[in-house]
């Protein structure tokens, strides 16, 4: 690990010792943008629906998880159990109703899409994008309650690069983590291309202080049980801009990623604990995006892509993971894949009127296998099952302005998705490779929105949107080892997000803010049939409501501050089951209720910077294991946080600097989830330089 840190310290520091020059930064990557409505903040300003690398580098946010966490109406969580996977919630809606993309090309995992965002990398993000509620029919299916969109770089001069690094130290001064990055490009008058490669390399974290281990527990306190993670991404582009107004680009991006996963800090039960770790976990894509003016009035858009997901999880006999010969070890692999693409046109009828049309297509293909008791004398073999499923969107939006303050969008589209295979499989006597009952579905989505320019620089609008979200092949089929039910006759959710919001500029002072109330529809439960087996079933419906408020303000030359606040109630239905089941005690988890972030940025010299912060959260609902409590799970709230950090910067040369901070700066003992106390007291070195 030593060695490791040693050679990433020395390629920054060989790297900040030239003197760097130029003006520019590298921008977004606009043809990978996704439609965002709302005003963009500037600098290290934190609200509205976009996040720079600016503010994501100033905080040291290398990971998606913890960057969006910045954000009013955003919030991390911890899934806790054996997958331990970082987990983002917009207005209290979850990875499966809000999907991520990476330059508009979606990054779905078609068995049960449980992406940790704690594996995806920001230091070559040039900004990340932030739908809430209202996300425009035209960038596709799936967006039931916003969306997320990580925009990639592009350069903009003839020759320019950039290295960064940061060298992390846990709260005894041990070396724990690294993080590198490196790009280099060239834009040229007709061309430009760039390479960018990040990587960041975890040995472990370490608890508060304050832990004390239970008397029977997994976990002794100091360094984490099994926090080791690794995951590297590596993003080429090229592109030709013929003149003016078209251009087109081809991209190629691969991130992979292992981890292991810490264990739950006192439920020892051997129906609970699994020794899991995934060895790889594989993202790849090819991207084909386009943009022609076909004339003065119309313009074509175009994507092609294909993707390609590999991941493999080892279950193990022992904590040691030395040994796969009990019945509960297996080796599950599975390799998915999608392509597909998009076209929109867009037509300006008469001056004040556009009209946009669009259509989409994606094909997913699922394979997956398993060996149980690989480390056994006479291993199992499943054979490969697999699931196929084509979606497809039509999509229109006109946009009229009524005159230069007042515009009104309007947005339909239908979604619809075909099953051309799902296959499972079950052991003999009796089983073997058998096929569901292939069932279609399709959803109408509709929205409108009202912008409002005033004086200067205030800004309103109101907006109205109702959109379903399919679900997963894992939530229609999976038996979940043997406990579940599948249901291939799942339906669609639906959520109808309206909001009304506004931001005013007040000379030095920036504020903007937004209430929402969301209805969701036809949400899924899980039901306890009188088989003893659970099931979904699409007989939940919810109330979420809540506000934001940001604010930032520019006090003097040296001197910036700003912050945001954001509160959310969820109400949860969960509807009545058929005759003779039964729902068990069921609550909303992973969201507080209350969640702000502040800072100040304060310059005393020219070259010197100082970034105070401030993380808080109020209590959230958790539950704890069932095995633990009688296989009765009991909800509780988990107590507040409040984390204090600090960032110190100097500029030692023309776009060169070096820069130290603590994150947890009291070393505070607080969790997410039952029973996965997080990260104490730590302390980083950075060093960056641009040419």
């Amino acid at each position: 690990m030593k060695a490791r840190l040693l050679c990433a310290a020395a390629f920054v520091c060989m790297s900040v010792a030239a003197k760097a020059e130029g003006d520019e930064e590298g921008e977004s990557f606009t043809l990978g943008q996704i439609v965002v409505t709302g005003q963009r903040a500037g600098g290290i300003a934190i609200g509205g629906t976009t996040l720079d690398q600016e503010a994501i580098e100033a905080f040291n946010r290398v990971t998606l998880a913890d960057a969006v966490n910045l954000v009013p109406g955003v919030n991390l969580a911890n899934s806790g159990g054996s997958r331990n996977e970082r987990l983002i919630f917009v207005r209290g809606f979850d990875r499966f109703q809000v999907p991520l993309s990476i330059d508009g090309v979606r990054v779905y995992r078609p068995a049960d899409n449980r992406l940790d965002f704690g594996q995806f990398l920001t230091s070559d993000v040039a900004e990340v994008q932030i739908a809430k509620g209202y996300a425009s029919v035209l960038d596709g299916p799936g967006a039931m309650s916003g969306q997320v969109n990580l925009v990639t770089r592009k350069p903009t001069k003839a020759l320019e690069a950039e290295v960064r690094g940061t060298l992390d130290f846990d709260r005894t001064g041990d070396d724990q983590a690294y993080n590198i990055f490196g790009l280099i490009g060239t834009r040229q008058d007709k061309w430009y291309t760039q390479v960018s490669y990040t990587r960041n390399f975890r040995d472990h974290w370490t608890l508060p202080k304050g832990f004390r281990p239970l008397a029977v527990a997994n976990e002794d306190g100091g360094d984490r049980d099994f926090s080791r993670t690794e995951d590297w991404r590596i993003n080429l582009k090229a592109g030709f801009t013929p003149n003016a107004t078209d251009e087109y680009s081809i991209s190629y991006t691969k991130q992979d990623g292992s981890k292991n996963a810490p264990l739950h800090i006192s439920d020892t039960s051997n129906a609970s604990v699994r020794n899991w770790s995934w060895p790889y976990s594989t993202i790849e894509s090819f991207y084909f995006l386009s943009t022609t003016a076909l004339s003065d009035q119309a313009t074509l858009k175009t994507k092609l892509y294909h993707s390609s997901f590999d991941n493999l999880l080892k279950s193990w006999d022992n904590r040691n993971q030395n040994s796969q010969a009990l019945p509960r070890a297996f080796d599950s692999p599975y390799w998915d894949a999608a392509y597909g693409g998009s076209v929109q046109l867009s037509v300006d009828l008469v001056p004040q009127n556009r009209l946009s049309i669009a259509f989409h297509y994606r094909h997913d293909e699922h394979k997956e296998s398993q060996t149980s008791r690989p480390g056994f004398t006479t291993p199992q073999f499943e054979p490969v099952q697999v699931n196929a499923e084509r979606s497809w969107s039509m999509a229109a939006e006109n946009r009229y302005a009524f005159s230069d303050q007042l515009a009104l969008t309007l947005g339909v589209s239908y979604d619809w998705r075909d099953v051309d295979r799902a296959e499972d499989y079950a052991a003999p006597p009796g089983g073997g490779l058998f096929s569901f009952p292939l069932r279609n579905s399709g959803g109408l989505n509709g929205q409108g929105r009202i912008d409002w320019t005033g004086g200067g620089s205030t800004r309103a609008h109101v907006s109205l949107a109702s959109r379903v979200r399919f679900p997963t092949v894992f939530e229609r089929f999976s038996s979940q080892f043997g406990t579940a039910s599948p249901n291939p006759d799942l339906r669609a959710e639906r959520a109808t997000n309206a909001e009304i919001g506004a931001s005013k500029t007040f000379g030095p002072l920036r504020v903007a803010g937004a209430l929402f109330y969301s209805w969701l529809d036809d949400a899924l439960v899980s039901v306890r049939l009188a088989n003893n087996s659970n099931q979904r079933q699409n007989i939940g419906s919810a109330d979420y409501y809540g506000g934001e408020i940001s604010l930032d303000a520019t006090i003097s030359d040296t001197l910036q501050i700003g912050g945001n606040y954001g509160y959310i109630h969820r109400d949860f239905d969960v509807g009545t089951g058929p005759a003779g089941s039964f729902i068990r005690l069921f609550r909303l988890t992973d969201v507080p209720n209350h969640k702000g972030f502040a800072y100040a940025e304060w310059k005393p010299i020219g070259k010197l910077s100082l970034k105070p912060s401030i993380d808080w959260a109020g209590k959230r609902m958790t539950v704890t294991p069932a095995t633990a409590n009688a296989n009765v799970p009991v909800y509780y709230k988990t107590g507040n946080y409040v984390l204090v950090n600090m960032r110190i910067d100097f500029d030692f040369a023309r776009h060169s600097s070096i820069g130290v901070g603590v994150r947890n700066l009291f070393d505070d003992l607080y969790q997410l989830t039952d029973g996965f106390p997080e990260q104490g007291r730590s302390f980083f070195v950075t060093a960056s330089a641009r040419y």
